[in-house]
């Protein structure tokens, strides 16, 4: 059994997205020969806590953990947080209050703390992994960001002692669909952009999540970029029997921010309850995590409001019960120049639910290439507001026949037992070509 030792900020009772590739890929590693170490904080601040995911750690896992100093205590100050209120991730901002303090908070976040806020945590981390290695074999090094931190860890430390490295790029770096909000000066882009070639470079192998983005980053290093999807995994899907919900149920998982607000949607909702008998008094709007305030003031503003049930967080296997039981998954995406390769993690376990997806995006995008060729749900095109209302309309009369059902195909690829297996042959293929 070779070892490979995972560099992740993201790990249980941490939640969310962020979690979900490496916890699964770790849990079927050891079918294909691969044992996981994992390295990742002790004390990170986590926007979303979820103990019942701890169990879903393989059995006898290594966990080494590093304390890290981060500077969120003095952002909450700054914002009048509370020491324990979450925060919010990527750019969301869920009150208005604050909205000068939160420009600044990101302007400062941008252009000192490269290539993100958890950048104190390499010197001790390098520190203890030199350390560590000395005494313990390990194969080959997995960082997946971000926070791209763990690349400049797992870089350093490669400099020092020749093991195969894999950049695993949950996300882009510079071409992340925020990048232009975080109001860079000349120097930290010229950082920024410096950090992120070094280790496209010097990784013994790039993986990426979408197609679209692994081209993004071949125009940035003249090398190949490999893809592997994240999934779902088929055991969180094995409720034998499924309640739908009574309710014309729209359902959103995951943090909801201001680029990703489906403004026309609200629109076309509000509009569907002044012109379909009874649409009013059946539909629910489920939104499930963190959510932007704008969210909240155009839901208001659509009076939409009584329709709205809210959940701030909820567990794991709780969010997939609302998955299979909801009648339409809603998949709202980022309307930005990099939107071909957005592919959110929650699409694969939409798909893994089995209920009919309501994608809000790009018809070539990659995002939409999945639904299609899964046969998974309908893709929207940005402010196609004719489309929307016809597709949300088809649906609502198929729930008032008890006929809204899909008819899934082709998916079994995404499942994350075969996407761990392509991972532990990239990890294998790696470590022989350096023998």
């Amino acid at each position: 059994m070779k070892k490979v030792l995972i560099i992740t900020y993201y790990w249980p009772p941490m939640g969310g997205g962020g979690v979900q590739r490496w916890l699964k890929m770790s849990k079927y590693f050891r079918e294909f020969g691969w044992e996981p170490i994992i390295f990742t904080t002790e004390n990170g601040e986590a926007s979303v806590v979820d103990e019942s995911i701890v169990s879903e750690i393989p059995e006898k896992t290594q966990t080494l953990r590093v304390p890290i100093w981060e500077p969120f205590d003095l952002y909450k100050k700054l914002l009048g947080k509370k020491k324990d209120e979450k925060i919010a991730p990527g750019m969301g901002q869920e009150t208005s209050s604050n909205s000068i303090l939160h420009k600044l908070s990101i302007w400062v976040r941008g252009n000192f703390f490269i290539p993100d806020a958890r950048m104190f945590w390499i010197k001790p981390s390098v520190a203890f992994l030199d350390e560590y290695l000395k005494k313990n074999t390990i194969d080959a090094i997995v960082s997946t960001g971000p926070p791209h931190t763990t690349h400049l860890i797992a870089l350093r430390i490669t400099k020092k002692i020749k093991i195969p490295w894999i950049a695993d790029f949950r996300d882009p770096w510079t071409n992340i669909d925020f990048y232009h909000k975080l109001m860079l000066t000349s120097f930290a882009d010229k950082k920024h952009k410096r950090l992120e070639l070094e280790v496209l470079r010097n990784a013994t192998k790039v993986v990426t999540v979408t197609w679209s983005w692994a081209k993004d980053f071949e125009k940035i290093v003249n090398r190949k970029i490999d893809v592997i999807t994240n999934g779902f995994d088929p055991n969180d899907f094995t409720e034998s029997e499924v309640q739908l919900d009574e309710k014309f149920s729209i359902t959103h998982a995951g943090s909801l921010n201001e680029d990703r607000n489906p403004k026309f949607l609200w629109q076309v909702l509000h509009e569907l309850t002044q012109e379909l008998e009874n649409f009013s008094q059946d539909l629910e709007i489920k939104l499930i995590g963190q959510i932007d305030v704008s969210v909240q003031q155009d839901v208001k503003q659509c009076n939409l409001e009584r329709n709205l049930t809210r959940f701030a967080h909820l567990p794991h296997g709780k969010v997939i019960s609302h998955l299979i039981s909801s009648q339409i998954l809603l998949l709202p995406l980022n309307d930005v120049p990099n939107i071909n390769g957005v592919v959110p993690g929650k699409l694969f376990e939409y798909i893994g639910a089995k209920r009919p997806i309501l994608c809000i995006g790009k018809s070539t995008g990659d995002a939409s290439k999945i639904i299609q060729e899964t046969n998974s749900g309908i893709v929207v095109d940005f402010k196609d507001k004719t489309l929307l209302k016809r597709a949300i309309t088809s649906y609502y009369l198929e729930y008032k026949n008890k006929n809204l059902r899909i008819s899934s195909e082709g998916f079994e690829k995404y499942s994350r037992k075969v996407l761990a297996k392509q991972y532990a042959n990239a990890l294998t293929e790696i470590t022989t070509q350096q023998q």
